[in-house]
């Protein structure tokens, strides 16, 4: 997502000229712009720049006029299509499309087809609207302008009242703010319970040449794509890929086809980087693809048999977990001693020696990378909806598993609800998150998974496009989402702004998930 700039010439004036607070400008002055075949004013003082229309990301449950949320210099800018608000025939944004950027609490980007100019006004020419009959609705019309920088007539919006038309939360902020409640934050209603019980290991499943293995998720630091460059390390071992840059820290990266002396594969967009952690150490290994979050009981869990324990190809596979009534065998990496492996320890070695001393790894240890304690990040499950990246707290997880062939859907249940699975001996109520957010519902394919969380005492999955990564985001770059609705302003009321990534995660909250009318209906299924 490409981060708008403000235009030269005409943008650049407005922007200098409103100043901090458009406390400098005269207040006859005004911007003029087109949209539909109508011409529009905005007094000068709220408008802090225009920009060119930049790449959003959309928001669900959010107003039918907001084309989505932009990065507008590390700070989340609304984009609205002044086109719809105002009731005119959509069309797609061209060169010559702007976004005039009002202040008014908020700062939202208005979308209009092309800024015209900066004029003066006297007071005396501006006529009221009651006379105005047209297009337009004379309720968001504060004033007429006539024979004005070559126009017959200009319409002078009032902002105000159309934001308070379409986004009746953002109105309200300033009174939120002045009642002493802070805007944009949501509180959970119930702590989700997310520790897995005693009898139970939850476990990061993935695949290397068409076998799969796992590793306890309390090793897996998270879970990234592979990079497009890896720097090379001379003289290495050849399991030894190189390392790469993670947020301005070295990291190894191992190959566990070469480990497990097993056939060559380039990495493709399925491959991902597993990275582990114990002691203070990280590296990151390279796998296949990543299956599943699971959960499984520690009595579908056998110690390796001494015989295959031996081989020193299955010497860093400590246990194996027994799925479908054995018909699914899933090999357990044990990280301690995958970390005793000579590969992982030259692979540490490497970046030791090429980059880090040891004074670096032990504040690396109590702090974390680029001088940040552990507790600055906040770890996200990331998924995907169509093009757009959704985040959870990965502690609200409760597994990630594949949507079977079949969901068996039940009588009068709510329309929100797909259907039920059996999921190791329980029902699993199953919803479409597509169905939840109001977005357009897509064929079933193998892409898909479904995340399971435990809401108020109900086990509930949602079924998602795809799960892309397990991500540490700097709790820095969280912040407040703009409130576009009361159910957006609870379910997605966070935001990770990554900007150096060009990326935003719209953060769930997983406690708003089920409706309440839904609740009781889901418990029941369960039951």
């Amino acid at each position: 997502m490409n981060s708008p700039h403000p235009e030269s010439g005409l943008a650049g004036s407005v922007e200098g000229a409103a100043g901090a607070g458009g406390q400098a400008i005269s207040a006859s002055q005004y911007v003029t712009f087109e949209a539909g075949d109508e011409v529009f004013a905005v007094a000068m003082a709220p408008v802090q720049e225009i920009i060119r229309v930049p790449d959003v990301v959309r928001v669900p449950l959010s107003p039918p006029t907001l084309d989505g949320l932009a990065n507008l210099r590390g700070k989340v800018l609304p984009i609205v299509s002044l086109r719809r608000a105002l009731g005119f025939a959509d069309r797609a944004a061209d060169d010559a499309s702007r976004a005039v950027v009002i202040d008014l609490g908020q700062p939202i980007g208005f979308v209009v087809d092309r800024v015209a100019s900066v004029v003066g006004v006297d007071a005396s020419k501006i006529e009221d609207v009651g006379s105005i009959s047209g297009t337009v609705n004379a309720e968001l019309l504060s004033g007429l302008i006539k024979d004005i920088g070559g126009h017959a007539m200009v319409m002078v919006l009032n902002f105000e009242k159309l934001i308070a038309q379409e986004f009746a939360q953002i109105a309200a902020i300033g009174r939120r703010s002045s009642e002493g409640h802070s805007p944009g934050t949501a509180s959970t209603v119930q702590a989700l319970d997310t520790s897995p019980d005693d009898d139970e290991l939850q476990l990061v499943s993935f695949d290397v040449a068409g076998q799969e293995y796992a590793i306890t998720i309390e090793d897996v630091q998270e879970i990234v794509q592979v990079p497009e460059q890896i720097i090379q390390v001379p003289h290495a071992q050849a399991h030894v890929l190189g390392v790469m840059t993670l947020r301005n820290r070295l990291l190894p990266l191992v190959a566990l086809r070469r480990m497990f002396v097993l056939a060559e594969q380039d990495a493709n967009e399925q491959s991902r980087i597993v990275v582990l952690g114990i002691g203070g150490a990280s590296v990151g290994v390279v796998v296949d693809k990543v299956n599943e979050v699971l959960r499984v009981a520690r009595r579908d869990v056998q110690a390796m048999p001494s015989l295959l324990a031996q081989d020193e190809s299955m010497s860093d596979v400590s246990e194996i977990c027994r799925l479908e009534a054995g018909k699914r065998l899933v090999s357990i990496i044990c990280t301690t001693k995958l970390f005793r492996h000579s590969v992982i320890k030259e692979a540490l070695n490497a970046v030791n020696d090429d980059s880090q001393s040891t004074a670096e790894d032990h504040a690396h240890e109590h702090s974390g990378e680029d001088g940040r304690r552990a507790d600055d990040d906040e770890q996200v499950v990331v998924f995907r909806l169509g093009s757009e990246e959704f985040g959870v707290p990965i502690d609200s997880v409760q597994e990630i598993v594949r949507v079977p062939d079949l969901l068996t859907h039940v009588p009068k249940a709510p329309a929100s609800v797909e259907g039920v699975i059996n999921l190791r001996g329980t029902v699993l109520p199953v919803l479409d998150l597509r169905r939840r957010l109001g977005l357009a519902a897509i064929a079933r394919n193998d892409g898909q998974r479904i995340v399971v969380f435990l809401i108020r005492g109900v086990r509930t999955g949602f079924i998602v496009d795809a799960v892309a990564e397990v991500l540490k985001v700097p709790r820095r770059a969280i912040e407040a989402a703009p409130q576009l609705s009361d159910e957006q302003s609870t379910l997605l009321a966070r935001m990770a702004n990554l900007e150096k990534q060009k990326r935003m995660l719209q953060l769930i909250d997983p406690a708003y998930l089920l409706a309440a009318g839904d609740l009781q209906h889901v418990a029941e299924l369960a039951a």
